[in-house]
Protein backbone atom coordinates (compact mmCIF):
# COMPACT_ATOMS: atom_id res chain seq x y z
CA UNK A 1 0.00 0.00 0.00
CA UNK A 2 1.80 3.31 -0.84
CA UNK A 3 1.26 6.30 1.22
CA UNK A 4 -1.20 8.61 0.97
CA UNK A 5 -0.32 11.91 -0.90
CA UNK A 6 0.48 15.04 0.86
CA UNK A 7 -1.17 18.30 -0.03
CA UNK A 8 1.46 21.09 -0.10
CA UNK A 9 -0.73 23.64 0.43
CA UNK A 10 -1.51 26.01 3.73
CA UNK A 11 -4.94 27.43 4.22
CA UNK A 12 -4.83 30.61 6.56
CA UNK A 13 -8.22 32.06 7.50
CA UNK A 14 -6.79 35.46 8.75
CA UNK A 15 -8.70 39.07 8.87
CA UNK A 16 -5.50 41.06 9.69
CA UNK A 17 -3.23 41.93 6.58
CA UNK A 18 -0.62 42.40 8.62
CA UNK A 19 -0.56 39.43 9.78
CA UNK A 20 -0.81 37.58 6.65
CA UNK A 21 1.95 39.35 5.73
CA UNK A 22 4.05 37.87 8.41
CA UNK A 23 2.95 34.74 8.03
CA UNK A 24 3.85 35.16 4.61
CA UNK A 25 7.79 36.43 5.38
CA UNK A 26 7.90 33.83 8.34
CA UNK A 27 7.49 30.99 5.40
CA UNK A 28 9.35 32.59 3.17
CA UNK A 29 12.42 33.02 5.87
CA UNK A 30 12.41 29.20 6.68
CA UNK A 31 12.96 28.99 2.70
CA UNK A 32 9.69 26.53 2.79
CA UNK A 33 8.35 24.74 -0.50
CA UNK A 34 4.72 24.78 1.18
CA UNK A 35 2.10 27.20 -0.64
CA UNK A 36 0.13 29.77 1.41
CA UNK A 37 -3.14 30.65 0.44
CA UNK A 38 -5.50 33.44 2.01
CA UNK A 39 -9.11 34.16 3.44
CA UNK A 40 -10.13 37.17 5.22
CA UNK A 41 -13.00 35.11 7.43
CA UNK A 42 -14.78 32.08 7.47
CA UNK A 43 -16.79 32.69 4.55
CA UNK A 44 -14.58 32.77 2.74
CA UNK A 45 -12.68 29.72 3.79
CA UNK A 46 -15.69 28.05 2.53
CA UNK A 47 -16.28 29.16 -0.10
CA UNK A 48 -12.63 28.56 -0.63
CA UNK A 49 -13.39 24.66 0.39
CA UNK A 50 -16.78 24.77 -1.45
CA UNK A 51 -15.01 26.61 -4.96
CA UNK A 52 -17.53 29.30 -5.26
CA UNK A 53 -17.10 32.79 -6.10
CA UNK A 54 -13.38 33.60 -6.74
CA UNK A 55 -12.30 30.19 -5.69
CA UNK A 56 -14.23 28.27 -8.43
CA UNK A 57 -10.72 26.69 -9.97
CA UNK A 58 -9.28 23.90 -8.45
CA UNK A 59 -6.18 25.70 -9.64
CA UNK A 60 -7.26 28.59 -7.12
CA UNK A 61 -8.61 26.64 -4.63
CA UNK A 62 -6.09 23.10 -4.04
CA UNK A 63 -6.82 20.77 -1.31
CA UNK A 64 -5.26 22.09 1.80
CA UNK A 65 -2.99 20.01 3.64
CA UNK A 66 -3.78 22.36 6.94
CA UNK A 67 -6.11 25.22 7.64
CA UNK A 68 -4.56 27.74 10.46
CA UNK A 69 -7.75 29.59 11.90
CA UNK A 70 -8.07 32.58 13.25
CA UNK A 71 -10.49 33.06 15.87
CA UNK A 72 -12.01 36.39 16.10
CA UNK A 73 -12.86 37.22 12.23
CA UNK A 74 -15.95 39.25 11.06
CA UNK A 75 -18.75 37.42 9.06
CA UNK A 76 -17.71 33.76 10.54
CA UNK A 77 -15.54 33.67 13.28
CA UNK A 78 -13.04 31.04 13.75
CA UNK A 79 -15.38 28.80 15.90
CA UNK A 80 -18.64 29.21 13.30
CA UNK A 81 -16.08 28.00 10.82
CA UNK A 82 -14.26 25.04 12.77
CA UNK A 83 -17.34 23.63 13.63
CA UNK A 84 -18.55 23.52 9.80
CA UNK A 85 -15.30 22.03 8.86
CA UNK A 86 -15.36 19.21 11.49
CA UNK A 87 -19.11 18.54 10.48
CA UNK A 88 -18.37 17.87 6.86
CA UNK A 89 -17.16 14.68 6.35
CA UNK A 90 -14.70 16.24 3.56
CA UNK A 91 -13.27 17.93 5.33
CA UNK A 92 -13.24 16.71 8.96
CA UNK A 93 -9.72 14.86 8.07
CA UNK A 94 -8.28 18.36 7.40
CA UNK A 95 -5.97 19.24 10.34
CA UNK A 96 -6.94 22.65 11.88
CA UNK A 97 -4.40 24.81 13.71
CA UNK A 98 -6.12 27.88 15.54
CA UNK A 99 -3.71 30.84 15.72
CA UNK A 100 -4.82 33.51 17.61
CA UNK A 101 -4.39 36.62 19.98
CA UNK A 102 -6.48 35.25 22.84
CA UNK A 103 -5.10 32.57 25.65
CA UNK A 104 -8.87 32.77 27.43
CA UNK A 105 -9.23 29.23 28.52
CA UNK A 106 -13.16 29.11 27.38
CA UNK A 107 -11.63 29.55 23.89
CA UNK A 108 -9.27 27.08 24.25
CA UNK A 109 -11.60 24.76 25.42
CA UNK A 110 -14.04 25.36 23.07
CA UNK A 111 -12.06 24.67 19.71
CA UNK A 112 -10.81 21.80 21.48
CA UNK A 113 -14.39 20.86 21.91
CA UNK A 114 -15.19 21.31 18.17
CA UNK A 115 -12.08 19.20 17.07
CA UNK A 116 -9.32 21.36 16.90
CA UNK A 117 -5.90 19.54 16.63
CA UNK A 118 -3.66 22.26 17.49
CA UNK A 119 -4.29 25.79 19.74
CA UNK A 120 -1.02 28.47 19.33
CA UNK A 121 -1.19 32.10 20.82
CA UNK A 122 -0.02 34.15 18.16
CA UNK A 123 3.90 34.97 18.90
CA UNK A 124 4.31 38.80 19.23
CA UNK A 125 8.06 38.86 17.79
CA UNK A 126 8.52 37.79 13.89
CA UNK A 127 11.35 35.59 15.11
CA UNK A 128 8.98 33.50 17.29
CA UNK A 129 6.03 33.57 14.20
CA UNK A 130 9.29 32.14 12.19
CA UNK A 131 9.70 28.98 15.16
CA UNK A 132 5.66 28.59 14.45
CA UNK A 133 6.11 28.49 11.00
CA UNK A 134 8.77 25.99 10.82
CA UNK A 135 7.28 23.94 13.91
CA UNK A 136 3.69 23.54 12.12
CA UNK A 137 5.19 23.07 8.43
CA UNK A 138 7.71 20.41 9.76
CA UNK A 139 5.18 18.47 11.96
CA UNK A 140 2.10 18.98 9.59
CA UNK A 141 3.98 18.04 6.28
CA UNK A 142 7.27 15.86 6.98
CA UNK A 143 6.27 13.99 10.22
CA UNK A 144 2.51 13.49 10.69
CA UNK A 145 0.80 10.29 8.10
CA UNK A 146 -2.56 11.98 6.91
CA UNK A 147 -5.84 9.62 6.63
CA UNK A 148 -6.37 8.60 3.19
CA UNK A 149 -8.50 10.45 1.11
CA UNK A 150 -11.80 9.14 1.63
Amino acid sequence: MSAPVKSNVILMAEDDADDRLLAQDALAEIGSPIELRFVEDGVQLMDYLHRKHEFFSPSKSPRPGLIILDLNMPRMDGREALKELKSTPDWRKIPVVILTTSTAEPDIECVYDLGANSYISKPVAFNALVSVMRSLTDYWFNVVVPPPKS
